[in-house]
């Protein structure tokens, strides 16, 4: 029988060619276990790397654009060498696509933003405990959304003294944890969106951090985070077609893993990338690219979790990305094929 080679699948619809990479995967996975006993050579990207994760109470979450949602338990999610092409994970329908991603403790709290500004605070538990491929369920009726609201930002509440948040304008609010614990009120509004922009980014920092700050045209700014008044400031002066994406907790001798939607990252040391001695200045290059979607501290010890468009989520060793001190292009992290990244989250300290 003559070989038959997989044709281009350029022309079909993105619903069509997710379907068939999704039988794709699952012939593999079902190839891999009839070779479980089997010895083999070289380095697959998309096989299991390692031994599988003892089970744990953590889970990654996923979040579509419309709000709907699932867990499942971090341990689920293999580890692949980067460039790999991940699993299927959240399943979405019409219109609605995968859009933000977490880890948190099923018995921890979520604080959500809103695009509206509003804050919400829903215990992990809540939303849907679920397989790896899975549909998830809608978290509008539990939250209360006004119609045409959205999830924009999820934190996982990990107990910390204050959260830095920061709009698509490229303003940051200061805000004490204590606003946000279990006598936060529903919908509180806590983000002038009409004046400010939607939120687009949150993260736990301490008044002794610096703040890293990235923009979608990957641009980076770093300062104090003692700079920041408690009404906020501007974090980041944007230029006309721009608008921030990210916002991490850094210190001296922090690493930044920046990742593009065409699934290339790296790790930028903060050693070679200058804190600035006020908040609002302009950025400058922290990756080559025109459309960066994520931006978070990392360890060597740390995984990688991504999420792509199509609902493909791959996870990887940190320290498979190299740390560089000046600005770079990136190295290849998922494997796309008509997708694009959307999400990513840092697992911390999970190897010696």
């Amino acid at each position: 029988m003559a070989d038959i080679k997989r044709p281009d699948m350029d022309s079909l619809a993105p619903e069509v060619r997710a379907y068939i990479e999704f039988l794709e995967a699952r012939l593999r996975q079902q190839d891999r276990v009839s070779r479980r006993d089997t010895s083999q050579a070289g380095r697959h990207d998309d096989e299991p790397i390692g031994p599988p994760e003892p089970p744990t109470t953590i889970n990654l979450i996923t979040i579509s654009s419309e709000g709907v949602a699932k867990r499942s338990p971090r341990h689920l999610y293999s580890r692949q060498h980067r460039g790999g092409m991940g699993v299927f994970d959240l399943e979405c329908t019409g219109a609605d696509v995968p859009a933000l991603l977490t880890l948190a403790d099923e018995r921890d709290d979520l604080i959500l933003f809103t695009d509206q500004g509003r804050a919400f605070r829903l215990p992990a538990n809540r939303i849907q405990d679920s397989a790896v491929h899975a549909r998830g369920s809608s978290m509008s009726a539990a939250l209360g959304l006004n119609q045409g609201e959205r999830v924009a930002v999820v934190l996982p509440d990990t107990g910390g003294n204050y959260i830095a948040a920061l709009s698509r304008r490229g303003h940051v609010r200061w805000f004490a944890a204590h606003l946000f614990r279990r006598n936060l009120h529903p919908g509180s509004l806590l983000f002038d969106a009409a004046e400010l922009g939607a939120p687009a980014a949150a993260c736990w920092a301490a008044n002794t951090d610096d703040l890293f700050i990235a923009t979608h045209q990957g641009q980076g700014i770093r300062f104090s985070a003692r700079q920041v008044p408690t009404r906020g400031c501007l974090g980041i002066r944007l230029d006309r077609d721009d608008t921030a994406v990210a916002i991490t907790a850094v210190g001296p001798d922090s690493g930044v893993f920046l990742v593009s939607a065409d699934g290339r990252g790296a790790v930028r040391t903060m050693c070679g990338f200058r804190a600035n001695k006020a908040p609002g200045a302009g950025g400058k290059a922290a990756l080559r690219t025109d459309h960066l979607i994520g931006a978070a501290a990392i360890t060597q010890a740390d995984d990688v979790f991504l999420l792509s468009r199509l609902g493909k989520v791959i996870r990887f060793a940190g320290e498979e990305i190299p740390q560089k001190d000046g600005m770079v292009q990136g190295v290849n992290c998922m494997s796309l094929r008509s997708d694009e990244v959307v999400a990513c989250v840092i697992s911390a300290g999970l190897r010696e």
